[in-house]
């Protein structure tokens, strides 16, 4: 499942169907936070419009598209490593032995994850978290918060971030410590540069930025726990790529409304 693509199809549904006054009175959301994560949503829009969309649009005009997408494909495939470890966690073997073979086959033959050749071959991206594996086991209902520089989460998906960064991700065993932050912030970049063609659709059609940004967030989260508590059942996972990127979120909401 390629990003790109879902921000065209998610993007043309958004615009069609999206219907933003039905966000506006929402009050089904545990938000005790709420004062300081208006602040904090306020202050990360401005951290947004003055470092990292002129970056990212920077990199959109620069950097070749094939070789763009190749450095999406790249970060993808290492983020493979806390997906293995948290379908393991939730016993998902199935999903654990997928995404496996997409780490070995994309590392090896895709040249160190820049071309993925394991969805061509079937073995589709999907993505897990830490914060899936505490919902899988007991903890479901947690507060919604905006973290500064992270945007939109709850208290258990702040606990579940940390943890697949220190005990499950390449960064902390990446030196030296220069190496580990240029590459995360490359994966900052990459993430950010792929949203863009969204950013219009958004600013155009959102009444109330923060009731919007919740209830996605909120609404994508309960159906991914829904689905990963399920997945056993099938074999497959039914979790989309990429659960953070709200473009992949905003098509399920589209098509309710």
């Amino acid at each position: 499942m390629k990003i790109g693509k879902i921000i065209v199809t998610t993007g043309m549904l958004f615009l069609t169907s999206f219907n933003p006054l039905s966000y506006a009175t929402e009050n089904t959301v545990k938000d005790p936070l709420i004062g300081f994560n208006r602040i904090m949503l306020d202050f990360n829009e401005r951290i947004d419009i003055t470092i990292l969309k002129p970056i990212a649009t920077l990199y959109n005009k620069i950097i070749p598209k094939p070789l763009n997408q190749g450095i999406n494909n790249f970060f993808n495939n290492i983020h493979n490593l806390p997906n293995i470890a948290n379908d393991l966690l939730q016993l998902h073997i199935a999903q654990a032995a997928n995404d496996s073979w997409r780490l070995l086959i994309n590392t090896t033959i895709g040249v160190g994850g820049l071309f993925d050749i394991a969805e061509r071959i079937n073995l589709p991206l999907y993505t897990n978290d830490f914060g899936l594996t505490l919902a899988r086991w007991g903890y479901q209902d947690s507060s919604y918060i905006v973290w500064p520089f992270w945007g939109p989460s709850t208290i258990r998906d702040g606990i579940g971030g940390t943890v697949d960064y220190f005990a499950f991700s390449i960064y902390p065993r990446v030196n030296p410590d220069r190496a580990r932050y240029e590459l995360y912030a490359l994966g900052v970049v990459d993430r950010r540069a792929q949203l863009l063609q969204l950013q219009p659709m958004l600013e155009e059609a959102i009444l109330d930025k923060y009731s919007f940004m919740r209830h996605v967030y909120m609404q994508g989260r309960a159906s991914q726990i829904e689905n990963n508590l399920h997945l056993g059942y099938d074999g497959r996972s039914t979790i989309p790529a990429e659960p953070y990127e709200l473009s992949a979120e905003i098509g399920e909401e589209a098509t309710q409304n």
